[in-house]
């Protein structure tokens, strides 16, 4: 075990964890952040995504000693109200069926959306093809995608 410092949603936390400890593990036993999803564990449906300093990343297969001195936000922390542009258009389009995945699928679209302002089809496609929806609502995420981005370059 190690005394471990994590910058969380614009807080500063210390935990006690093994430093090979899954991230995803740190955000939901430690710090109660349940926000983020336990999907596979192998990194392959994105249920467990967080940005990290930015871009989103597996937490399930992200060692949390390689997070030190980067800035996590988890679904939590993207907007303190349920305020930004892609959580206001997942509820204009009503995006959710079970809502398991919704969490991994805004942060993914988060992160595509923090490195290019005006993705193209083709880049949607290849960043949400890495977030997997068992009720198939495909069509509606990428609707919410699209409103999210004309709302971000207004």
């Amino acid at each position: 075990m190690a005394s471990i410092t994590l910058n969380v949603n614009n807080k500063e936390y210390t935990v006690d964890a093994d430093p090979d400890m899954p991230l995803l593990w740190v955000l939901r036993d430690k710090l109660e952040l349940t926000g983020t999803k336990y999907g596979c564990g192998v990194a392959s449906c994105g249920a467990c995504m967080v940005l990290l300093d930015g871009a989103a990343v597996y937490s399930c297969q992200r060692a949390v000693a390689t997070c030190v001195k980067k800035k996590i936000t988890t679904i939590e922390g993207l907007s303190e109200d349920g305020t930004h542009p892609l959580q206001k258009a997942w509820e204009k389009v009503g995006v959710p069926q079970c809502g398991y995945c919704q969490s991994g699928q805004i942060i993914a679209a988060a992160g595509m959306l923090n490195k290019y302002k005006r993705p193209t089809e083709e880049m949607i496609d290849q960043v949400m093809s890495s977030n997997l929806c068992r009720c198939g609502t495909y069509h509606r995420i990428r609707e919410a995608i699209h409103i999210a981005i004309e709302e971000i370059n207004k």
